[in-house]
């Protein structure tokens, strides 16, 4: 009886692990089912935006610039890469490194992923780093900014009408005039209002990206107010 009892007890013990291993499978699928929807939604998001954005620079004249522009932030997006390597033919990439120690390694990771899939790189502020790595050209905060001294795509963010004249005095392609909504930038300034922002941007004399805010369904509201595209940060990640 004492041996029968121990091989009753062992075989509960076996049902019952077996019972916690197929509950921790059909977790970690669930898990999983969960991840690919939400990317694939994520995927499905980004492309839309895409689409609108390329709308508006076609109804700029079709401006020779990208027309969708990811952001990078160290706060917001850590791993720039993970995100470059989901985007959009034709997007620019606007790397941020605010003097990051490993901002050469990540410029040439983000260098060859562009070649690869098509992406035009821009480098912050840097026009050093960004003849190292090839990058197809630099942008420049509206602090930092410094007239046209080479060739390749120059960009420059604005805040403001006179930001943005100071801008296409400098030479610019493009001028990134923000914040147009509310964002979740700590250092971002007060939003521009759409009506406001649409203002500025009929008048800059280049082609104007709207930035801060904007997602695949505000960007409905830029049609017919005289950008040439689309920047966004937290659009591209979440």
């Amino acid at each position: 009886m004492r041996s029968s009892g121990c091989c009753f007890e062992t075989a509960t013990s076996f049902t019952a692990r077996d019972g916690w291993a197929a509950a921790a499978m059909r977790a970690r699928m669930s898990a999983r089912r969960v991840a690919m929807s939400e990317i694939r939604s994520l995927m499905a998001s980004v492309h839309l935006l895409a689409a609108r954005a390329a709308r508006l620079n076609r109804e700029a004249g079709g401006p020779p610039i990208p027309a969708l522009y990811f952001f990078t932030d160290p706060a917001r997006t850590p791993d720039p890469c993970a995100v470059a390597r989901r985007l959009p033919r034709g997007t620019a990439i606007v790397y941020r490194h605010f003097g990051a120690p490993d901002r050469a390694h990540v410029a040439r990771q983000l260098a060859a992923i562009a070649r690869a899939r098509g992406l035009i790189l821009l480098i912050g502020a840097d026009p050093s780093l960004a003849e190292r790595v090839g990058a197809a050209g630099v942008h420049w905060p509206e602090n930092r900014l410094e007239v046209r001294a080479r060739g390749g795509l120059m960009t420059a963010s604005a805040h403001s009408a006179g930001a943005c004249a100071r801008a296409v005095a400098a030479g610019v392609d493009a001028c990134i005039l923000g914040p147009l909504f509310a964002t979740r930038s700590a250092s971002s300034n007060p939003p521009l209002g759409l009506f406001r922002a649409s203002q500025i941007a009929r008048g800059a004399g280049v082609p104007v990206i709207a930035l801060g805010g904007l997602n695949a369904g505000r960007a409905r509201l830029l049609t017919g107010r005289g950008f040439a595209g689309i920047a966004a940060v937290d659009a591209f990640s979440a």
